[in-house]
């Protein structure tokens, strides 16, 4: 059943007010390294234009003095709640039906701890979009299962100091044009081994339109199918193919184990896999 116009306003306006969230930690191979290598924004509040330079790596967003070292292979988890330097599991990552897609992009910079993310040349590297259409489910209920916490591998780009753009769209108010809301944090890292990767690139903001199909989207309105923003190529893990049940919710990070405070530097230890 359709909601209403009004009722789908009303609650728009309701959740929007309350359950914004910034991606604030990130952990290499289980190891938790905190807000270590991170450029953490000004507040939780979204990007609401695909035109501004905010787009890439939010609004004011403080540069790290630090690097987070990774290689290709390695499993990389970005780490999302609704408050700075919150870590409780108690609470949706990011709550009030902010339904929709996680994006990860990683752009080749010179220097990684000055780059200007508006500046750079993206690829992604990862997406979660609509996993389920029996009922609906999207990447961000999946997040929310993991305590905020979204996993993906490194894919085998070459070394180099790199930012790391990780996103989630919102899509509870996206039916007008200018009604997506766009999360995201970028991470500094430099990234060894031997990959030789050097995938196309595209431009933060320039690479979404206002009505592309997934920004521009009627959440309420039950469709079983989603485009995911941004190029349809990935150097690394696609969305997966919606299935046609539903979706479980059962949580595949290790959230007995989520840590409560942010270390000031990485942990020596990593946590068991759930």
């Amino acid at each position: 059943m359709k909601l209403s116009t009004v009722a789908v306003t009303i609650a728009s306006f309701v959740v929007g007010a309350s359950a914004h969230a910034t991606f604030q930690q990130i952990w290499i191979n289980g190891v938790d390294q905190g807000s270590y290598c991170v450029r953490l924004p000004q507040n939780n509040s979204p990007v609401t234009s695909v035109t501004s330079n905010d787009l890439a790596c939010n609004a004011n967003a403080t540069p790290s003095a630090n690097l987070c070292t990774v290689k290709p292979g390695d499993r990389i988890t970005v780490e999302m709640h609704q408050q700075p330097a919150t870590r409780s599991c108690s609470q949706e990552a990011i709550g009030g039906a902010h339904y929709g897609p996680i994006l990860i992009y990683l752009s080749a910079v010179s220097d990684a701890k000055t780059a200007v993310g508006s500046s750079a040349g993206w690829f992604k590297v990862s997406e979660m979009g609509l996993v389920s259409n029996a009922p609906n489910y999207f990447g961000s209920q999946v997040l929310n299962n993991n305590c905020g916490h979204y996993t993906f591998t490194l894919p085998a780009v070459k070394p180099g100091q790199y930012l790391l753009r990780a996103e989630v769209i919102a899509l509870h108010a996206a039916s007008s044009v200018g009604g997506a809301q766009f999360y995201m944090s970028c991470f500094q890292l430099n990234v060894t081994g031997s990959g030789t990767g050097t995938p196309s690139t595209v431009k933060l903001p320039g690479a979404y339109g206002a009505s592309d199909p997934g920004i521009l989207y009627t959440l309420w309105m039950s469709s079983k199918a989603y485009t995911i923003p941004g190029p349809s190529s990935v150097f690394g893990s696609t969305s997966p193919t919606p299935a046609t049940t539903s979706y479980p919710t059962t949580a595949t990070w290790n959230t007995a184990l989520q840590p409560s405070t942010v270390p000031t530097k990485p942990v020596s230890t990593a946590i068991p896999a759930a």
